[in-house]
């Protein structure tokens, strides 16, 4: 626990340290365009239906607010890397309304502490309870739907003295709490994830965590398919040229990725371990170094042999 900033008894903040907390985040949220992918307002609905056509996922803005944004959900992850640590130290009890200060969750989220990042996260607020989301996840059999936002409500404390925030509230959607706390529903996320700038490379890393994983060979997306996963309103041809120019910076926690052809001819990306990776590429180093010793020798003993011959014959003819 960090130490209170306020002596004020009426306010009993829960103060986490997110140095210490593991980020966590819901494994159907992150493979799944649940959020707006650039920080100008968007209006546009997203619309995403599985390739089975058994899951979709339709997220609607209001107007006067705009879709929550992909940065908007580092105070959604925040809230499960809370809860998701009461859990392990056994609170029987976990709460959907939690406490903090808003120095200590923009501390927390890797954001500033001046006037303008204050305003910046009311208004993150004012999207995550505003946007309205309708999907089938969790629906017996997909025959029905859900219908949520992602918060309920929220709070500012303010010192009545200095008009300066004190402490806030905030209160999860029940579909949100109940995927935090459902058992194996949280994925652990890279503590660089909050040093993303751009909205795509976090997209591109939140379906790389719940895809790849930590299996070997990576995991291989249609250039098409992937677009639709991270809600991308941008053209085929723009997000095709954002997309190479990322696998180009090579930027993500973790997974490295690639250019590649499925089967089938179509444009793919490969997802890899950064540590599978840099291993396979080892492991093909010694194996054409081998390769190279092999050939090597194979040559020496072909022109020991030809020597051997032609001296046969120099002797031959002498004789």
């Amino acid at each position: 626990m960090s130490k209170r900033r306020d002596p004020n008894p009426e306010f009993d903040f829960f103060i986490p340290l997110m140095n210490d907390l593991p980020l966590k985040d819901q494994r159907e949220v992150m493979e799944r365009p649940f959020f707006s992918l650039q920080k100008r307002k968007r209006l546009k609905p997203i619309e995403y239906r599985s390739p089975q056509g058994d899951a979709w996922v339709k997220v609607e803005a209001m107007p006067a607010y705009g879709m929550a944004t992909i940065w908007d959900a580092d105070i959604l992850i925040w809230a499960a890397s809370v809860i998701n640590r009461m859990k392990e130290q056994g609170v029987n009890d976990l709460p959907r309304t939690l406490t903090t200060t808003t120095y200590d969750l923009l501390r927390g989220i890797r954001r500033g502490t001046g006037g303008r990042d204050y305003q910046e996260l009311q208004a993150a607020l004012s999207r995550l309870e505003t946007t309205s989301i309708r999907t089938s996840l969790r629906a017996p059999k997909r025959r029905t739907e859900a219908q949520f936002g992602w918060l309920d409500g929220w709070s500012l404390e303010v010192d009545p003295e200095t008009d300066q925030p004190r402490g806030m509230t905030i209160t999860l959607s029940n579909w949100v709490y109940e995927g935090i706390v459902s058992e194996r529903s949280l994925l652990t996320m890279h503590p660089d994830y909050f040093l993303l700038t751009g909205g795509l490379e976090r997209a591109l890393y939140r379906v790389a965590r719940k895809h790849a994983g930590q299996q070997r060979g990576g995991w291989t997306c249609r250039v098409e398919l992937l677009r639709e996963k991270t809600g991308s309103d941008s053209t085929v041809g723009e997000f095709n040229r954002m997309l190479r120019k990322l696998i180009e910076a090579d930027q993500l926690p973790e997974y490295t990725l690639s250019m590649t052809k499925t089967g089938g001819g179509a444009s793919a990306v490969l997802f890899e371990l950064r540590g599978a990776a840099e291993a396979a590429e080892l492991h093909a180093k010694l194996e054409a170094d081998r390769e190279r010793r092999e050939r090597a020798e194979a040559e020496r003993r072909r022109t020991h042999e030809v020597d051997a011959l032609m001296d046969r014959l120099a002797r031959g003819q002498r004789a």
